[in-house]
């Protein structure tokens, strides 16, 4: 049924507020990030000439591909096991607790630690960790080693380790509402002809919650991506991302080369959101 002209015009005047956010606060910044990335720039000032210097230095450098590779890593390892974990709480809390009221408070439970900032559940890492920590003391106590562990802190260990405690919630919440959504007659039907429990989460459970696991996918890699004050703190600047590097070059003033970083790192999360977005209608599960 086609829409008559005042409603088509009703339909634009409401919608033309969400229009005029989106342009003011998400494209014209980046479009505004892209056209700086092109600009030169020189110790003491920059210069709104057209150039593609920025993009050549960055893609001839091989600081870069080093970088680049280290965020994949962090990424890709963070992903992996947050997924782990957050499937396997989902898992117990839509499957094994019956009580709809307790899985609200063991929900809300998941969420507490939210209630603080980022940053404040990040440090509180380094006391745990750090060589005279609780960690390393409780090791020491027990007879389990000897003398305290340096990687414990300021490594890649201890920023996964910060990434994971910061984000894995955001696997848990579509993965837990995923699987809430699945039909319990599937699961009945499955284990009357005879399926096993492992054929059951295998062939039923993980299928239909392959929505969840895509978009809790999206959320963690495009927040560890982007995320620059987790590996400064937790690698003691030892280590690097994408996300620092664009951080340097604005403490430096550089602004064009990063804006050029930028825009290769949305680039590059776009083509990953839309490899995802082709398994799963983000649509339908939003």
């Amino acid at each position: 049924m086609s829409l008559s002209k005042s409603e088509t015009l009703r339909g634009w005047a409401l919608a033309s507020p969400l229009v005029l956010v989106l342009l003011a606060f998400l494209v014209l910044p980046i479009v505004m990030i892209v056209i700086v990335s092109f600009w030169q720039a020189t110790e003491f000032s920059i210069v709104p000439a057209f150039s593609l210097e920025n993009y050549e230095f960055l893609f001839t450098s091989p600081v870069t591909y080093k970088v680049f590779w280290a965020t994949f890593r962090y990424a890709l390892i963070t992903w992996a096991t947050t997924l782990l974990i957050g499937f396997t709480v989902a898992y117990y809390l839509a499957f094994h607790i019956r009580s709809s009221h307790m899985q609200t408070v063991l929900f809300l439970v998941c969420t507490i630690p939210f209630l603080t900032s980022n940053i404040i559940r990040m440090i509180s890492w380094i006391p745990f960790l750090g060589r005279n920590g609780i960690a390393n003391q409780a090791l020491i106590g027990m007879g389990v080693i000897d003398q305290p562990l340096e990687w414990l802190l300021y490594s890649d260990f201890s920023v996964i380790l910060a990434f994971v405690h910061l984000y894995t919630l955001f696997m848990i919440v579509p993965i837990f509402n995923t699987m809430m959504r699945i039909d319990r007659s599937l699961i009945e039907a499955a284990r009357d002809n005879g399926a096993s429990g492992w054929q059951i989460l295998t062939n039923v459970i993980i299928p239909l919650s392959k929505p969840g696991i895509m978009i809790g996918t999206i959320f963690v890699l495009t927040l560890v991506m982007g995320d620059f004050i987790t590996v400064r703190f937790m690698s003691g600047s030892q280590a690097a991302n994408v996300g620092r590097l664009i951080s340097n070059d604005i403490s430096l003033l550089q602004y064009p080369s990063a804006s050029a970083t930028s825009v290769v790192l949305l680039i590059t999360v776009l083509l990953i959101i839309g490899t995802l977005m082709r398994f799963v209608n983000i649509r339908r599960e939003l």
